[in-house]
């Protein structure tokens, strides 16, 4: 025994040297002089310098390789303007669950964003250029077991992020030269989150988190169904908790009072009814609707009117349920609906909203169960918070002093 302790010690010297804890003069094992911690290009590169492709499909899969933050726990020092996560919760859905794997699935849609290098040509804006600090946060701990801990789970986590200060000043507004003053309840300006779903129901603990910092807010949201049904008439409420789900968040929101009325908006609107009672109660609830069909009718045009008209100069938040865009595009979701916009057109219309203050959003149930071999759906999803992004970056979230 002896003799095999001392044959040991020298290993364990130099095991415990390798791993810092003998002072040296070696300094190999640190980290590189020429590390950058928010990258804005990929930064795996040829022998001539240019970036190559394995960068795109290559390391972890972040939301189109943006740097990896532990925003919720070691890293949640590190500020922020616009941060990307996921909320992987399915339990609230009515049809067919799967999406708590949304959040991956869209990350890996994603991966080809930054390929040619992530410049928008019709918005004529690079997001990941913009001298903004875009991060992804990774997922929110959600349990798959008890839904009522689940929804503060999520609002925990996104008004811990949201609560932060930005990481970049507002700056002077590109008209006027005066200096902005942010939209906040506490004048503070704050980072702008994504989130990635989950079903619709985590759109409740969002606004939630929302109105902490901005109070009541108008509402874009983008969905084949309307989502502000009674408890009684969608699910039955057999439950305090079974009343809460994805069809009835919207309802609750309002009875909390998060939602600004009458500036609130839906679009591609295309589901069936239990009556025509379930559109006075979306009244109440204070929404507009923009049905699916009305494209054929007003064009993409006439639909970003509506939208703009809406909701004006107010802050809102923007919510896309991925059923917005018909299943021949996007087939892998819960409740898919025939009848909707083309990948083209949502696109078409999120980039008309530009100029708009929007302060956070979110993208809802993506199922990649359900989707082809060719991941469409969720290539889809990531294309949209493409043009999501690149709006934010052209936008900052202030208005100039006694405009607000």
């Amino acid at each position: 025994m002896q003799l095999l302790l001392s044959s040991l010690l020298p290993l364990i010297f130099l095991a415990d040297t390798a791993f810092g804890h003998e002072h040296h003069d070696n300094h190999e094992d640190q980290m590189p002089l020429d590390y950058v911690r928010f990258p804005f290009e990929p930064i795996y590169r040829g022998a001539n310098g240019e970036v190559t492709a394995d960068a795109i499909f290559s390391g972890i899969t972040t939301f189109a390789k943006l740097p990896w933050v532990q925003c919720l726990t070691r890293e949640s020092h590190i500020p922020f303007d616009i941060a990307f996560i996921g909320a992987p919760f399915d339990t609230a859905t009515s049809y067919r669950p799967g999406a708590r794997f949304g959040p991956s699935g869209i990350r890996a849609g994603s991966r080809r964003l930054t390929l040619y290098g992530g410049y928008n040509v019709p918005l004529q804006v690079n997001p990941f250029k913009s001298g903004l600090r875009i991060v992804d946060c990774g997922d929110i701990p959600v349990t798959p077991y008890d839904n009522n801990f689940a929804i503060k789970q999520i609002e925990n986590g996104h008004k811990s992020l949201l609560q932060r200060e930005a990481f970049s000043p507002l700056g002077n507004d590109s008209v006027t030269g005066e200096a902005l003053v942010p939209l906040s309840l506490d004048g503070k300006t704050h980072p702008r989150i994504i989130t990635l779903g989950g079903d619709h129901t985590i759109v409740l603990p969002l606004l939630r988190s929302i109105n902490s910092v901005y109070g009541q807010i108008s509402v874009i949201h983008f969905d084949s169904h309307l989502d502000t049904w009674k408890p009684s008439v969608f699910g039955g409420a057999p439950s305090d908790q079974a009343a809460i789900n994805h069809g009835t968040y919207f309802y609750w929101a309002s009875q909390e009072g998060l939602i600004k009325n009458g500036s609130s908006i839906h679009g591609a609107i295309r589901t069936t009814l239990s009556g025509p009672e379930d559109y006075d109660n979306d009244d109440d609830s204070g929404f507009q609707r923009i049905e699916a069909r009305e494209i054929d009718t007003i064009g993409t045009d006439g639909i970003i009117k509506k939208i703009r008209d809406t909701v004006r100069d107010s802050p809102v938040y923007l919510s896309i349920d991925i059923d917005s865009i018909d299943p021949a595009f996007a087939p892998a979701t819960g409740t898919p609906e025939t009848g909707g916009w083309s990948t083209r057109e949502l696109r078409t219309i999120l980039r008309g909203l530009s100029g708009l203050h929007i302060v956070s959003a979110d993208i809802v149930e993506v199922a990649p169960a359900y989707d082809t071999n060719a991941e469409l759906t969720t290539m889809a999803a990531a294309d949209v918070l493409f043009e999501v992004l690149s709006v934010m970056a052209k936008q900052p979230l202030g208005k100039v002093a006694g405009k607000i």
